[in-house]
């Protein structure tokens, strides 16, 4: 390996390679001034991987005779540790180099200039690859690529797994020098992002708030995002004449944004949900900005995250809101299986100022399922809608610009559908050659990482009862192994188990009884940093435990996790967890994150604590610890505390998380600790921004509680049944609602049917 630790200029030292090209291997032989460059020459990095290489590369290119920064043998270089590269000057290229194993310890990894005044034209940065650059901090932000001054290109290049907050890649227009850039952006492949849980994790930005009255003049064409899913805005657009035409987003949640800024051009562009949820398409802000010929198959989301979103601003509003939708058009575009077309979204007290002066026009709708696709949530006279089709089935908006009738689908090139003998069809085709596939985007001399293998697929160990067998197996466990316990005996550990990949912990087939899980530590499992835990089949029980307080089975790093993990619980028991306290099934720490957490036909009693207490994210800034919980046929009995606390506090709308389902559950006797219990709640869901209670029964339990907050969350209570009083005095109460309606207290809402909703886009 070779190492550098010296602050390193990179400079053409090899006066006159040219064309022919020279190699460098060493940190002396890189270490010459810059001023020895010349146009035309070329300089090569040797093969080999470069540990903490800060690169500052420098120069005056023309434009036949760029200086080139390149690689010996692409896929061959490889940038480690805290590496990173700072450009300016005038026709310079780079390309080839590989950042992975490491992060950057400046604000960029690739960055168009090396000072405030000091930043690029004309030059170009192609075929490198950034590939899970992240520190350790979840919350430690940096940007992977940072565009500054003007006519620059960025192209074929991969960057894929940002973990930590910061844009992956921004268009910065904090200087006069750095506007009206006209730069372009195309055929980068964006890989997978996981979803962040907070503001910060677009894929791409141009401009921000504070210079969105400002043009950018950019142009973004022929990229692959593939499951980009930081947050709501996969593209945050913040600035005016930006154009996207031509790129494709696969299965990705949210949306493609115009958050401030005028005069955007949207055409062509390819959206694929498959079914995918949350998946979104287009979301419209500001004035006059065009949407036409883009084409979106099979997009589930809502609200921000619609195939479609037309939004309400905010009158006279400031830099860092929403400018009223004025002037615009979304025309010429197709949408297929697409669930909500959205209009007047996030109207309220403040979003009050409605679409002016804008036209839906020669759209097509096609779904093959029945229903309602469209949605209202304020005054739409300000929209005109002509000569829009629909396929049958389609609820119209309203009579006036809408008609039904049969529409064929052609199956064309890249599995996009095309409505025949419509000018919105015809117009997607046109734009097909220039469509972004994983064919034509990114660099082909380098794998696409896989995303990651939560569970299975790996070797089965099979372990048998005793004392510490379980830890022993685990601790030579990989990744997707499965760890079976073969006898209905105990386990008893005296060791937690450390989790840094994810593996599964099973029953064997045809036991008389499960397996018994008995632990002494403070706890059973940690879920450390790129751990994942399913439990399956087992009975866990808690006399042998500490007595202390704060004991759980599972508990998650007490440090920033920059992966998320997974915790499936699926017919188990739990039993006794009651030698202290504020004992819990599962314990967060701050700065984690579960993509999912799924709990099935298990059962869980006498515990002093909770079942899942996610609730550490308390600075109340739109930051929470788990995306999806899911609670199906389970039983709670005799539980301390709140059986479930699912916490995301603040107003930020960049997320629309966190979601939860219980069905067909069984909650007796939950939050009778008077003294523990904080929250006086059976369950305690505070600004969940989708909530589904359905089939089941509290009895004898404290109530459940409903804090809704910011957007417009979706509370769904059907068929459950509160009965049996409480425990705590509050007078019987079967649950709770605070701030609904953003700041007015008021129930939920009884249907006749015995579903209780609380939402702006309930019926």
């Amino acid at each position: 390996m070779l190492r550098y630790t010296t602050f390193l200029i990179l400079s053409l030292f090899l006066t006159g390679c040219g064309e022919e090209g020279g190699t460098v291997n060493d940190a002396e032989s890189l270490a010459a001034a810059i001023k020895a460059a010349q146009p035309g020459d070329v300089i090569k990095l040797a093969n080999g991987t470069y540990n903490g290489l800060e690169v500052i590369f420098t120069g005056v290119g023309t434009t036949d005779a760029p200086i080139t920064l390149t690689v010996e043998e692409k896929g061959q270089v490889f940038l480690e540790g805290q590496s990173f590269l700072q450009m300016s000057g005038e026709h310079l290229k780079v390309e080839g180099l590989v950042f992975r194993n490491g992060f950057t310890p400046v604000s960029e990894v690739i960055s168009f200039r090396t000072g405030k005044e000091d930043i690029c034209n004309n030059c170009r940065v192609t075929e490198c690859v950034i590939d899970n650059y992240n520190p350790a901090e979840r919350f430690d932000s940096d940007l992977w690529v940072a565009l500054y001054g003007k006519n620059n290109r960025f192209d074929h290049n991969l960057l894929t797994g940002k973990r930590n907050q910061g844009v992956t890649l921004a268009v910065r227009l904090d200087t006069e020098a750095s506007r009206e850039n006209f730069h372009q952006i195309d055929h980068n492949y964006f890989g997978h992002r996981p979803v962040l849980g907070s503001n910060g994790g677009e894929s791409l930005r141009i401009g921000t708030s504070h210079y969105c009255e400002s043009n950018s003049n950019t142009l973004v064409t022929s990229n692959y995002f593939y499951r980009c899913d930081g947050e709501v805005e996969i593209i945050s657009n913040k600035s005016g004449q930006n154009i996207y035409q031509g790129n494709t987003f696969f299965e990705s949640k949210g949306t493609l944004t115009i958050r401030h800024g005028n005069e955007v051009t949207i055409k062509n562009n390819f959206f694929f949900g498959n079914g995918v949820e949350n998946t979104g398409g287009i979301r419209i802000i500001n004035a006059k900005q065009t949407v036409v010929n883009n084409y979106a198959e099979g997009l589930t989301g809502y609200r921000f995250r619609s195939a479609l979103t037309v939004m309400n601003g905010v009158p006279n509003s400031p830099l860092n809101r929403y400018v009223q939708v004025t002037d615009s058009e979304a025309s010429n575009n197709v949408f297929i299986d697409c669930d909500n077309i959205q209009f007047c979204v996030g109207s309220d007290e403040e979003r009050s100022a409605v679409p002016e002066n804008c036209k839906v026009a020669d759209n097509v709708f096609v779904n093959r399922k029945p229903g309602k696709i469209f949605s209202v949530f304020d005054d739409i006279s300000g929209i005109t809608f002509t000569g829009n089709l629909l396929s049958p089935g389609i609820e119209p908006l309203q009579t006036e610009g809408f008609t039904t009738r049969e529409i064929e689908l052609e199956e064309a090139a890249n599995s996009v559908e095309i409505p025949l003998n419509t000018t919105a069809g015809d117009s997607v085709r046109a734009g097909i050659p220039a469509m972004a596939t994983p064919e034509n985007t990114g660099v082909s001399w380098y794998p696409r990482p896989q995303e990651e293998l939560f569970f299975g697929g790996g070797k089965v160990i099979e372990v048998q009862a005793g004392t510490n067998t379980l830890w022993e197996a685990a601790k030579n466990a990989g990744t997707g192994d499965i760890i079976r316990l073969t006898e209905s005996g105990e386990y008893l550990q005296t060791k937690s188990l450390d989790l840094t990949h994810p593996i599964i912990v099973e029953a064997a087939p045809g036991l008389t009884e499960k397996p018994v899980l008995l632990f002494e530590k403070t706890t059973l499992f940690n879920i450390e940093n790129g751990g994942g835990l399913t439990l399956r089949g087992v009975k866990v029980d808690g006399r042998e435990c500490n007595d202390r307080p704060l004991n759980a089975v599972v508990r998650t790093s007490r440090y920033s996790m920059i992966r998320n993990y997974k915790l499936f619980i699926e017919d188990c028991d739990f039993v006794d967890l009651n030698i202290n306290h504020s004992f819990n099934v599962l314990q967060v720490f701050k700065n984690t994150m579960a993509d999912s957490i799924v709990l099935r036909n298990s059962s869980f009693r006498n515990i002093t604590g909770s079942v899942l207490a996610l609730d550490k994210e308390t600075d109340d800034i739109g930051v929470y610890n788990a995306e999806n919980v899911v609670v199906e046929n389970c039983l709670f009995d005799d539980i301390g505390q709140a059986a479930i606390v699912l916490h995301r506090g603040g107003s930020d709308e960049s997320t629309l998380g966190p979601r939860i389902t219980v069905d067909h559950c069984t909650f007796d006797e939950i939050g009778s600790d008077k003294k523990w219990n904080k929250s006086g709640a059976a369950i305690r869901l505070h600004g969940v921004q989708l909530a589904q209670i359905h089939n089941s029964i509290f009895d004898d339990s404290a109530p459940f509680q409903l804090h809704l907050v910011v957007g417009e969350p979706v509370v769904m209570l059907k068929n459950t049944v509160f009965s049996g009083g409480t425990k705590l005095e509050d007078n019987g109460e079967p649950y709770r609602t605070e701030n609904l309606l953003l700041g007015a207290p008021e129930p939920l809402t009884k249907m006749a049917d015995g579903t209780a909703i609380g939402t702006k886009l309930s019926e």
